[in-house]
C-alpha cells in the first residue's frame, strides 16, 4: 500500500472542522500567546520564563489538542471506521497529527515573537522544538487512545500539563529529594538546558546529548503509540 497524501489531507480537513467547532478545545491555543504578551510587556527575559511558555504550548496545544481529537473520534465511534478503512496506520496517525503539529509550531512562533525571545542559534533551537513537538503529539495520541470521551481526555491530560509545563520547579527540589533527579532527563528540562547552552554560544555538536535524549523520548512514545493503536484495531 502506497503512502497517500490525499488520505492524510482528508483526515486533516476533518480534524480542522472538528477542532474549529469545539470551542472548549480550540480556546487553549490562545493561552500561551497571552502569557507571552504579558511577559514581554513586563520585560521578563530569562530562559526559564521563555521556555515555560514554550512548554505550556507543547502540553496545552500539542498534547491536549491531540488527545482531545483522538478521544473525540473514539467518542463518536469514527476512529474504528478509520482503522478499518484502506488508510494505513502511518497515514492515519500522520493525518491525525498534522493539525496539532501546525497549531503547535504556529502558537510557539507567535509566542516567541510576543515574548521578544531571540535565540542565539535559531537553527539548533528549531531542531529541538520540532523534535519536542513530535514527542508531545505522540504523548497526546497515546493518552487519547486510552480515553473514552473528550471529557475524560481533558482529565487524563492534566498531569501532563502540570509536569511538563512546570517541570523545572521539580528539579529545584532535587537536592532535597534525590529521587527527583530523574526529572533532569524529561524532554522539557532537556530543552531548557539546551537553550541555556545555546545562549552561552554552544553549537549543534555541543548540544547533541540533549537532542539525543529528546529523540530517545520521541522514539519511545512513537513505539508505544503504534503498539497501543494496533491493539485497539483488534480490540
Amino acid at each position: 500500500m502506497t503512502f497517500s497524501l490525499k488520505r492524510i489531507n482528508a483526515i486533516f480537513q476533518k480534524d480542522f472542522k472538528d477542532f474549529s467547532r469545539n470551542m472548549a478545545v480550540s480556546v487553549v491555543i490562545i493561552i500561551p500567546p497571552i502569557l507571552a504578551a504579558i511577559y514581554g510587556r513586563m520585560g521578563v527575559d530569562s530562559i526559564e520564563s521563555h521556555y515555560m511558555i514554550i512548554n505550556i504550548a507543547f502540553s496545552m496545544v500539542a498534547a491536549f489538542v491531540q488527545c482531545c481529537l483522538i478521544a473525540e473520534e473514539k467518542e463518536k465511534n469514527t476512529l474504528r471506521g478509520l482503522m478499518l478503512s484502506p488508510a494505513s496506520t502511518g497515514e492515519i496517525l500522520a493525518g491525525k497529527s498534522l493539525l496539532s503539529f501546525i497549531l503547535t509550531i504556529g502558537v510557539i512562533l507567535f509566542s516567541i515573537v510576543l515574548a521578544e525571545y531571540h535565540p542565539q542559534n535559531i537553527g539548533v533551537v528549531s531542531i529541538a522544538i520540532i523534535l519536542s513537538t513530535f514527542f508531545y503529539i505522540g504523548l497526546g495520541t497515546l493518552l487519547g487512545l486510552f480515553s473514552k470521551s473528550v471529557m475524560e481526555a481533558s482529565v487524563i491530560v492534566l498531569p501532563v500539563i502540570i509536569v511538563f509545563s512546570l517541570g523545572s520547579f521539580i528539579t529545584a527540589l532535587a537536592n532535597q529529594y534525590p529521587i527527583l533527579k530523574v526529572a533532569n532527563y524529561l524532554p522539557n528540562i532537556q530543552l531548557i538546558e539546551l537553550a541555556k547552552e545555546v545562549e552561552a554560544g554552544a553549537s549543534l555538536v555541543d548540544v547533541i546529548t540533549n537532542l539525543g535524549v529528546i529523540m530517545g523520548w520521541v522514539v519511545v512514545i512513537v513505539i508505544l503509540t503504534i503498539i497501543t493503536y494496533r491493539k485497539r484495531m483488534v480490540d
